[in-house]
């Protein structure tokens, strides 16, 4: 497939996170990386189509390139939700096939569209009609009792005909029944070997492989097989270990060379949500781990933890100074 500037940056991505990938903490990935594919959080097409369009889709122009991805099932709505979306600039709009939510499964999309794939093929063309940009999929290997070494190339085949070019697969199955969110992530297990095999069956399509990455050194093991990695709880949790370095995938000198700099170069950022009558936590929740196994680390975090609720930027620096002190 041709190469094009959102295609080139899904080399590396942070998947779409529910309550976790919200703006501030973009704009805080985005400092580490000037490369990688950063995702909102799902956003429904009804939500879109109905609720409050600026509060749901503003987003920092410093995030680019930055996808949103939707969540339904009826294509006629996912269109108009693209359409309205399209006038925001997003580089990417991506379609959520694999969220295993109860919230989600009772509003018939996310992984339970793993079981109709003529409808997910519908609702993806639809969206393509009316897009300015790319229209992708982020799915699941299968659910239930669906054998995906059957149904994971028949999900693939049916979308690629309706014109879907990249992919992300998280490389479990969901079950729906019996296990909670939480567990969806962690307790089927990881089938990384079915997900390399997609990529030699269908090599004219980009394919990212997600679910179970935690290393930096994992993501170059993938990318030898893959187009893409897509790193999902390690990327938040220990975002320097994942995005620190991550430039150098693209030839490209990091950014920064020390997680303390990052932090300085969010202090204005912070400043100004402040100013605007923001709150320091809903900024700062997303950075705890940004010194993850670094000497200060458990006093940034014990710091930010306990005063970011209703200090402001003195709080702030009083965490930083945990790390620099020691590291003088």
């Amino acid at each position: 497939m041709m190469k094009t500037f959102v295609t080139d940056a899904a080399t590396l991505s942070v998947a779409p996170m529910m309550d976790w990938t919200d703006r501030h903490c973009r704009v805080f990935h985005r400092l580490m990386s000037h490369r990688a594919l950063l995702y909102t959080e799902m956003v429904t097409a009804p939500a879109i189509v109905h609720g409050d369009r600026p509060r749901l889709l503003d987003y920092d122009a410093a995030e680019h390139p930055v996808a949103l991805q939707l969540g339904g099932s009826d294509p006629a709505e996912l269109a108009q939700a693209a359409r309205i979306a399209g006038n925001w600039g997003y580089d990417e709009i991506n379609l959520n096939v694999g969220c295993p939510s109860d919230r989600v499964q009772s509003g018939c999309f996310g992984a339970v569209l793993m079981k109709t794939p003529d409808l997910v093929a519908d609702c993806v063309a639809r969206m393509m009609d009316v897009s300015p940009v790319e229209v992708t999929v982020k799915c699941r290997i299968g659910v239930d009792d669906q054998v995906p070494d059957d149904v994971l190339p028949a999900f693939l085949d049916s979308v690629r005909g309706a014109g879907v070019r990249r992919i992300a697969i998280h490389a479990r199955k969901a079950w729906l029944q019996g296990l909670s969110p939480r567990e969806n992530r962690d307790i089927p297990p990881l089938d990384y070997s079915l997900v390399h095999r997609m990529k030699q069956e269908f090599p004219a399509l980009h394919l990212s492989v997600n679910g179970g990455i935690g290393s930096f050194d994992a993501v170059r093991d993938h990318l030898r097989l893959m187009d893409g990695v897509m790193v999902g709880r390690a990327a938040y949790h220990q975002p320097w270990n994942i995005l620190g370095g991550a430039d150098g995938l693209w030839g490209d000198t990091p950014p920064f060379d020390k997680p303390e700099q990052v932090a300085q170069a969010m202090r204005p950022y912070i400043a100004r949500h402040l100013a605007a009558g923001g709150r320091l936590h809903q900024v700062t929740r997303h950075m705890l781990g940004l010194f993850h196994g670094m000497p200060g680390a458990r006093g940034w975090k014990r710091t930010l933890s306990e005063g970011a609720s209703k200090g402001g930027i003195e709080v702030y620096d009083a965490a930083l100074r945990q790390v620099t002190q020691l590291a003088a």
